[in-house]
């Protein structure tokens, strides 16, 4: 069998230590980060977590060792390659994802490394003034000349697709460009907790989207129990609103008179009149009058009791929807 040195045997037992002390265990990247970053993020993450960094196969010693306590940790395996951390926390998965991708931030890009996107120099001037290194931008295929005093490139260039390796003489310039295409932090690849692995798909997500969810079918709901007529303390406003509404119309297409429809039907009265008045010939100079400001009269009679009605409605919907979000806001605040 073979040795094992003294401090792997200590280093994977800190780590099994940390593992099955705190709930919450991740898988982050670390490829890329330079050595005073990773320090600077540590010391970040003091406060919330313990980071542990040490070379894969002790991970997954550690990992394997751990999962004999914590049922189904066997599967932050696949997550274990490259560059990589386990971080333990007792924070819940999502408001530890969200902490460590607040680590990262963009970076300059390393000769060989692959273009996450096509990375394009626009157009315009660049920081340089006329010298040597116009004939380096021309080298990388930029269309570099000198203008107004400043090497200014003629037309936005892309010098590395994405996908492809970006070659060592752009990896040098795109600094200079202050172009930085990369980006390094504690990416966390997949994070256990009481037995589920959650991949950043699950946990890459606005921090209000859930409430957004809640409030958009709490909408949703009260627009259902309206039109079904589903009476219930949310819905019970917006309905009697709407038979009100319905109950006018019904009582001014058959001409009942009540105190909240005599106006409207003196109005459509006058009007029908009017337009009778117009269609047999018959006038006068009142009727003439009439006839000139039949739409003004129509408006100034029919018109500010419906708008008024019309807002009331509005008014009592919106009010509903404003409880209805008010008790999602103290639900999930």
């Amino acid at each position: 069998m073979a040795h094992v040195a003294t401090w792997k045997k200590e280093v994977v037992a800190e780590i099994v230590e940390d593992v099955r002390k705190y709930p919450v265990v991740a898988v982050v990247s670390m490829e890329g980060i330079p050595a005073p970053q990773v320090q600077s993020m540590r010391a970040g993450m003091r406060e919330h977590a313990q980071i542990r960094m040490a070379k894969n196969k002790i991970l997954l010693h550690a990992i394997e060792q751990a999962s004999s306590d914590k049922s189904g940790l066997e599967g932050l395996k696949d997550a274990v390659h490259g560059q990589c951390a386990i971080v333990t926390t007792d924070l819940n998965p999502f408001k530890l994802f969200a902490k460590l991708k607040a680590t990262m931030s963009p970076a300059p890009a390393r000769a060989g490394q692959i273009a996450p996107y096509d990375i394009i120099v626009p157009e315009g001037p660049t920081p340089f003034g006329p010298g040597p290194i116009i004939g380096e931008l021309q080298k990388i295929g930029l269309p570099a000349q000198i203008m107004a005093g400043k090497i200014t490139v003629k037309k936005a260039t892309t010098v590395a697709k994405a996908g492809e390796p970006i070659p060592e003489a752009v990896a040098a310039l795109l600094p200079k460009l202050e172009i930085l295409p990369m980006t390094v932090g504690m990416d966390a690849r997949a994070i256990y907790e009481y037995g589920t692995i959650y991949g950043r798909e699950v946990l890459d997500i606005p921090d209000d989207y859930y409430l957004n969810m809640f409030a958009t079918a709490a909408r949703d709901a009260l627009a259902l129990g309206v039109e079904i007529a589903y009476p219930a303390k949310e819905t019970i406003v917006p309905l009697v609103t709407k038979a009100y509404r319905e109950a006018r119309a019904l009582s001014l297409e058959a001409a009942i008179p009540t105190k909240d429809t005599i106006g409207a039907l003196f109005a459509k009265a006058d009007m029908q009149m009017l337009a009778v008045a117009s269609a047999s010939g018959f006038t006068n100079d009142d009727i003439a009058l009439r006839l000139s400001s039949a739409a003004t009269a129509s408006v100034s009679s029919a018109g500010p009791a419906q708008a008024e009605q019309k807002a009331a409605e509005e008014k009592s919907e919106e009010n509903a929807e404003e409880e209805v979000s008010m008790d999602l806001g103290a639900l999930f605040g």
